[in-house]
This record gives structure tokens, C-alpha cells and sequence, in this order.
């Protein structure tokens, strides 16, 4: 498990790995980026992301909260204070 906190203004960085996430978003509200697809998501939407798929998130105006479930755990997740990066536009 994963929580993401997106300042208002975040935005990821387009990646991809070889685990399955399922994110669900827990507050705030953004646009899921993933493969072809833009999608709107809000507090209590859920989604999966298929292995390998490239994915990213963009938060909304008032930032967003994330939980991702990953499978198996990702291993770059096994180190503190490794994981998801987000910039700044």
C-alpha cells in the first residue's frame, strides 16, 4: 500500500512498471492518465493499472489523496522514502 498526497498544482511524472496497481483516490479530485486514456477522477473513484501500462496523475485545484495497492509490492517501495515523485507545473 501506498498513500500519495498531491499538492494543489502536481503533477507525476509518466512511468510504467512491471507490477499491477489499483489506485483509489480519497479526496480531492484529478485526471488519471493511462495509456491513451484521460480519465476525471473524484473521492471515491477507483481504478487499475494494468503491468507495463504508462500512467500519471494530475490533481485538481484543491490537491487529491491517493491509496495504490500494488502486486506483487513494488521494490522500489521497499526503501523509505522511495517511491512516487511529483514536479511542479
Amino acid at each position: 500500500f501506498s498513500i500519495v498526497r498531491f499538492e494543489p498544482g502536481a503533477r507525476g511524472t509518466l512511468h510504467h512498471h512491471p507490477e499491477e496497481q489499483w489506485g483509489f483516490c480519497l479526496s480531492g479530485s484529478g485526471v488519471r492518465y493511462q495509456g491513451d486514456e484521460e480519465v476525471q477522477v473524484k473521492a471515491g473513484d477507483f481504478w487499475r493499472t494494468p503491468a507495463d501500462l504508462p500512467h500519471t496523475m494530475r490533481d485538481g485545484d484543491d490537491g487529491m489523496a491517493v491509496i495504490d495497492v500494488f502486486a506483487p509490492p513494488r521494490k522500489a517501495y521497499k526503501k523509505a522514502g522511495s517511491g512516487f515523485a511529483a514536479s511542479e507545473d
